[in-house]
């Protein structure tokens, strides 16, 4: 693996959802102009752990998925300011069912865990993506509509459900009251549709039973 990594800081709300609910008007967000035409994914993710848990741990989470345009492996960290992420592109020899950890990302790991790593859970997500843009037609935030499939694979349980995420864009509001004020108008919009704030942090800690 050469390709140099990148990271970003996800700041984002998620929101548990029933299967019949209606996505609401995201127009009616502060700052949202218009909302882009939906975008299908279809995501499928395998998380990994030692055996001994060290990255929950630590709240990291490891993963590697295919299917969207961020694809490959990714680690996540939770942060007070949200979830910075870091981001690795699939490579040709990178086809392993368990896969292995590249070499990158091993080093990445290495205060925090050490190999072996073995899949944990696997989550594959049919997902419609919208972009909610302002009036210059910039990202304020990116909506998704997921329903999700996942399987703990040490107990072997599955699980399904439907969660809604609303991720900032580089538009969002500059400001903590600005960002504070335009997540209070998105839970009024999803209380409306019969949701509620996610009761789980993550959909890793979901098919686990966190």
């Amino acid at each position: 693996m050469t390709t140099e990594p990148r990271s970003s800081l996800e700041v984002e709300r998620k929101y548990d959802v029933g299967d019949e609910a209606s996505v609401p008007d995201w127009s009616l967000l502060p700052g949202v102009a218009t909302v882009g035409a939906a975008e299908p994914r279809e995501l499928d993710a395998r998380y990994l752990d030692t055996a001994d848990g060290r990255l929950a741990a630590a709240l990291t989470a490891l993963r590697r998925r295919t299917g969207g345009s961020d694809e490959g492996w990714h680690v996540k960290r939770s942060t007070p300011e949200g979830k910075l992420e870091t981001h690795w592109p699939l490579d040709d020899a990178d086809e392993a069912a368990p896969p292995d950890v590249p070499d990158a990302i091993v080093a990445e790991l290495a205060e925090v865990a050490q190999p072996p790593f073995e899949v944990i859970a696997r989550i594959r997500n049919s997902r419609t993506a919208f972009a909610l843009l302002d009036a210059a037609g910039d990202l304020v935030a990116e909506f998704v509509d997921d329903r999700v499939t996942a399987t703990d694979e040490r107990s072997g349980r599955t699980s399904s459900w439907r969660e809604w995420e609303l991720e900032l864009g580089p538009a969002a509001p500059a400001t903590a009251a600005g960002v504070a004020e335009l997540f209070a108008a998105a839970d009024e919009l999803v209380a409306s549709a019969g949701g509620a704030p996610a009761a789980s942090e993550s959909k890793l800690g979901r098919a686990l039973g966190r």
